[in-house]
């Protein structure tokens, strides 16, 4: 059996802990892996056009699959690029391994071509971030890497330098078995016994759900039929927890609609679940918080909490449920119900008026309709920006489709790159990137991935010609819009250019037919919709004060726009209400 080099027995790691491909761009120090990828059946190089897309779209797959993805840069300014999607994989907990190739070992401190320490550069957006600097360190290093992000779940970096990848690996390397899975995690029973406490002394409980609800569903409506609980959610909590829910409230934060915001406030317990919603400006002060997490870092590090409960979400209720004495009054409940569905009712107009005449086109018809003609377990990835109220508003879960976005991180240009990764999972799976004029055009180069691969991603582009949410956050504070529009060409014909389906929409009844034969047809597919920039509506009282960062002060729906089915749902759940 011939020996290996390093490079070969780094990507045959890989290759066993479940990674399918490894996206970057080739280059000098970089060859060696590169060429063992050629070598190897079992792994693809996905090349794209820009490093930053190859992070996102590694975090994409790593999201949707639960499972290890991998990205790699070439020397200095090649693994420079990952930073800012290795960042947002790092913040949504996606389990990536970012391979930063290096200078030459010999030329390390001495001002060299290309020179970065990206041992050291990395490690803010990392688990574990560290240089092989001799084939020895093989393949520990790199098995401990892997551990630290998925047992950590986050971003892990090895610096390898091109000589060392090309050197013979030790002829008995050791060689473990990996972790390629997560445990359950339970809180000891102590801490269950004094949440059933908590939750028997209260009179009015509210449930607000994060992105660790997944895979919970079945117990979070169990436990809130049990203390008759309404239920809100997160943004990232959305796909897990909204749909096939009667005890649903609706979402809190800049996002916002519906009573979420009321119940957490109105309540006397409000518990988190698998949240670490970053607004404090919208939980309350005065009631008592529960949190539970599977991360312990992240108790209590957004309110003063009551109770700190460490496990995860659906063995921490599955513990809970039997213990918990069951309750009868829903008035509560019934109360923030009714709320939510008035504010529903309040805010639908906006989407639901002369749609069909209105030009530009209403953004919020574009949301609704394209929700409507969507596959059930289509793969949504959102652009930061207006497109992330889009989603919040208009895109039903229904548990099969997911939904994908920078939501932690809140980076521009990430629905394309986040695409490319989700549709080389499944390419029979309906893939839809709603994208902002501002995001797509900042890393539009890598579209021509989807041409080269002949990726089916399916770009829906809200054309605004501005950087709408930027534009709403300097009117909140009083400041003129400035920097803020875009002079836009016809993206639908340099679609076509590039080798793709191009369609350009600029009138409502043109909308769902476009839709429609981008949606049939069989390669990549941009629909370019020139969309109303002034979708926006302000309410008459509010100050500068009430925003920091994306954390707007309370109640007011900032956004006026339509919700979408979500009305629907909230009628549903309405005439479930017992009636006296």
């Amino acid at each position: 059996m011939a020996k290996q080099n390093v490079a070969e027995q780094f990507v045959d790691i890989l290759t066993r802990a479940g990674v399918k491909r490894l996206y970057g761009v080739v280059g000098d120090s970089l060859n060696p892996v590169v060429d063992a990828i050629r070598r190897n059946a079992a792994i693809d190089w996905i090349q794209v056009r820009h490093e930053e897309v190859a992070a996102f779209a590694a975090g994409a797959e790593a999201q949707l699959t639960g499972k290890l993805a991998a990205c790699a840069g070439s020397c200095g300014p090649g693994n420079l690029h990952l930073i800012n999607g290795l960042y947002d994989a790092h913040r949504s907990m996606a389990p990536v391994l970012a391979l930063a190739s290096h200078i030459p070992s010999s030329e390390i401190g001495l001002g060299y071509f290309q020179e970065t320490h990206p041992d050291q550069l990395f490690r803010e957006c990392s688990h574990y971030s560290e240089l092989i600097s001799s084939p020895k360190q093989m393949p520990r290093v790199l098995q401990t890497a892997i551990q630290h992000a998925i047992g950590r779940g986050g971003v892990s970096v090895l610096a390898l330098p091109g000589d060392i990848a090309s050197e013979q690996a030790p002829d008995k390397a050791i060689d473990h078995a990996l972790v390629t899975s997560l445990p359950s995690v339970r809180p000891g029973d102590s801490e269950i016994d004094k949440l059933a406490d908590l939750i028997d002394r209260a009179k009015r409980v509210t449930l607000f759900c994060g992105s660790g609800t997944a895979g919970a569903h079945a117990e979070v409506m169990e436990f809130a039929e049990r203390v008759k609980s309404p239920v809100g959610h997160a943004l990232r909590g959305k796909e897990w927890i909204q749909y096939d829910n009667p005890y649903d409230v609706g979402m809190s934060g800049l996002l916002g609609y519906g009573a979420a915001y009321e119940a957490t406030h109105e309540c006397d317990l409000l518990i988190l679940l698998g949240t670490d919603f970053p607004y404090n400006a919208f939980l309350p002060d005065d009631v008592k918080i529960v949190q539970v997490d599977v991360r312990p870092e992240h108790l209590g590090r957004r309110s003063k909490l009551d109770l700190a409960v460490w496990g995860d979400v659906k063995e921490t209720l599955r513990c809970l449920i039997p213990r918990v004495q069951a309750k009868s009054d829903r008035r509560f409940l019934d109360k923030m119900l009714k709320k939510h569905a008035d504010a529903l009712e309040g805010v639908v107009k906006a989407y639901t008026r002369k749609v069909e005449k209105h030009v530009p086109i209403h953004p919020e018809f574009v949301a609704s309709v394209l929700d409507e003609l969507a596959d059930d377990d289509a793969v949504f990835t959102v652009d930061t920006g207006m497109c992330n109220v889009w989603a919040a508003r208009y895109i039903s879960p229904n548990g099969r489709r997911r939904i994908i976005g920078s939501f932690s991180h809140g980076s521009m240009a990430n629905a394309l790159p986040q695409a490319i990764g989700a549709q080389f999972i499944d390419r029979n799976r309906q893939v839809i990137s709603m994208s902002g004029d501002g995001g797509f055009s900042m890393l539009m180069g890598d579209f021509l991935t989807l041409v080269q691969y002949e990726l089916p991603v399916k770009i829906v582009l809200f054309n605004n010609s501005s950087l709408g949410m930027v534009e709403l956050e300097m009117l909140v504070a009083g400041l003129p819009s400035y920097g803020t529009a875009n002079r836009n060409p016809d993206f639908a014909a340099i679609a076509r250019a590039a080798g793709a389906y191009g369609v350009r929409v600029e009138k409502p009844k043109q909308l769902a037919g476009a839709l429609k034969d981008a949606f049939k047809h069989k390669g990549p597919a941009l629909v370019d919709i020139v969309t109303d920039p002034n979708a926006l509506s302000i309410p008459p009282k509010i100050s500068a004060e009430m925003v920091s960062g994306f954390a707007l002060s309370a109640s007011k729906i900032v956004l006026d726009g339509g919700v979408g089915r979500m009305l629907q749902m909230a009628r549903s759940n309405l005439r479930n209400v017992p009636r006296p």
